[in-house]
């Protein structure tokens, strides 16, 4: 169990590596008096630091070379 949660540390450390964040669309009402509703897209941008990926990357080697082998 410990080597598969390493290895899946070490895919979200690689992958949080190459794309440091995403963006989506958000849509947002501007006004809303009423029958009249006025609403528009907004672009949010989801983002986290490079050495959070470095951590968690780290942290699954650690991880599988430490786990123990089972028979």
């Amino acid at each position: 169990m410990n080597r598969i949660t390493g290895v899946v540390l070490i895919i979200i450390g690689a992958i949080m590596l190459i794309w440091t964040g995403f963006t989506y669309n958000k849509k947002e009402n501007i006004v809303n008096a009423g029958p009249i509703q006025i609403s528009a897209e907004r672009q949010k941008t989801v983002n986290w630091p490079p050495y959070l990926g470095a951590i968690f990357l780290i942290g699954g080697i650690v991880v599988v070379v430490t786990a123990k082998k089972t028979t």
